[in-house]
Order: C-alpha cells, then sequence, then structure tokens
C-alpha cells in the first residue's frame, strides 16, 4: 500500500512548490480579481491511458490556497484511466484554482507518469517469486513523492536515503581495500544494527560478499549467464542471503 508523507512534510514541500511559483503574486489572477473573487467548477480530463497518482497531493495544494476548495478524486490512486476521462472535479474560488493549477498539474502529471511505468514493469513479473524495487536516482526534492509514485505503481522502496540502511558500492569496496575489509570497519562502527548489502559486479565478489555474511548481495550489471551461476551460488551457500539485481533492466530485460 502506498502510503504519503505526513501532512507536516507534505505542507512543507508543497508550501516550498508554490512559494516558487507564486512569487511575489500572481499578477494575472489577482488583476482579475482585484475587487471580487468569483467561484467555478472545472474539471481535470485525462489526455492518454495510464496509471493515476497524485491525485490527494493535488487536493492538498488547492486546500493550502483556499481551504473552501473542493477538489473529488474520479478515479483512485493506483487505478487506470482512458483517453477522454475525467479523473477529478473541483469548484472553489477562482483565484485558489487559476495560482495552483499548475503546482497542482505538474505533480500528479509527474506521479501518474511514474506510476503507470512502474506498472508495466511490475506486471511484467507478477507471475515471478521476485519484486520490483526502487532507487535513489530521483529528481532532488521530490523524492518522497517520486518514491510514492513507485509504490502507487506496484513496487517497494528501497533505500529512501543513505541513513536507511548500509550498501556498500564499488567506490566504497576500492576505498577500503575489499568487500571484506568494508563490511568489517562498518559491523565496528555502525551504532546499531543495520541490514548491510553489497553491490557485486563478478563471481568473485559474490564469493566474497557471502563468506563476509552480506544481508544482501546485489548482482550489478553481470550478463544473464553469470547472473544464474551467482543465484545458485548464494542459494548454496547461504539461502537466507536476498538478491537484488540491478543494471540495463528494461521491459524486455526484466524477465531473465
Amino acid at each position: 500500500m502506498a502510503i504519503l508523507p505526513p501532512p507536516i512534510v507534505l505542507d512543507s514541500l508543497l508550501h516550498q512548490w508554490l512559494k516558487e511559483d507564486i512569487g511575489r503574486g500572481d499578477r494575472t489572477t489577482q488583476g482579475l480579481f482585484a475587487q471580487e473573487v468569483s467561484s467555478g467548477n472545472g474539471q481535470w480530463i485525462a489526455k492518454q491511458a495510464g496509471t493515476i497518482a497524485g491525485l490527494p497531493i493535488a487536493a492538498r495544494v488547492f486546500y493550502l490556497l483556499n481551504e473552501k476548495v473542493s477538489f473529488i478524486p474520479l478515479v483512485a490512486e493506483g487505478e487506470s484511466c482512458q483517453p477522454s476521462q475525467a479523473i477529478a472535479r473541483f469548484h472553489g474560488p477562482f483565484d485558489a484554482l487559476l495560482m495552483g493549477e499548475r503546482v497542482a498539474l505538474n505533480l500528479t502529471m509527474s506521479l501518474s507518469g511514474i506510476a503507470t511505468l512502474t506498472r508495466q514493469y511490475a506486471e511484467k513479473i507478477a507471475d515471478l517469486p521476485a519484486q520490483l524495487v526502487d532507487t535513489r536516482k530521483t529528481t532532488p526534492g521530490l523524492r518522497l513523492l517520486q518514491k510514492y509514485a513507485t509504490q502507487v505503481g506496484g513496487a517497494i522502496n528501497h533505500r529512501m536515503g543513505l541513513d536507511d540502511a548500509v550498501m556498500i558500492k564499488d567506490n566504497h569496496i576500492q576505498a577500503a581495500g575489499g568487500i571484506g575489509e568494508a563490511i568489517a570497519r562498518i559491523r565496528k562502527t555502525i551504532p546499531y544494527p543495520m541490514t548491510i548489502e553489497v553491490e557485486t559486479t563478478n563471481l568473485a565478489e559474490v564469493e566474497e560478499a557471502i563468506a563476509h555474511n552480506a544481508d544482501i548481495i546485489m548482482l550489478d550489471n553481470m550478463p544473464v549467464e553469470q547472473m544464474e551461476v551467482a543465484v545458485k551460488l548464494i542459494r548454496v551457500r547461504n539461502n537466507n542471503i536476498k538478491i537484488e539485481a540491478s543494471g540495463n533492466v528494461t521491459l524486455k530485460t526484466i524477465r531473465a
């Protein structure tokens, strides 16, 4: 189940983005409604098929501008929409609707795009004993919402940040002088038990990660044939180790 950030966190982000767009004031809207603000209605129509994500966030955008805005999603988060389908209906003061529409639309379109592509990947492996996992390769400032969108699409979140878990990558291995040394140092210095994941690129590194009891072994950019050998090796040596595959994953190759 996809979980939105708590209101105190979400509102802080939305305030920042609204301030960025509105700046010193919406000259057009304020000029039009300098004397009196009237109310209006509207709806959002989907231009293409996809998986919807972000409507509760859009509702919050308008609410922060004026609590009198009523924003009603017509499609639940994670549901599919078709071209020309109404996905939301709203009513409220024109100034709030006009000032908030771009931020609300940008977020909804971006998050729905992420959810749509994620759903395509998730459906490719739905019948396999595997899970689709996202990464930290997100747009700065948008990580919480982009990772929310991958959840809506059917993925599970990997690390939210560097403080979530230990992930020993190639640069760490090189700096420490090897996988074993890196794991040993980290186990001595981290303040409490944390999951340790090791990125590997060949069978020798896989062997070393197994020998030093890594919790998760990532098989990074390995040819499929080599990956099959690595999986069998891990399963024989320590079936408790979780296995991840990363790199060159496309809709054509994900089932491999």
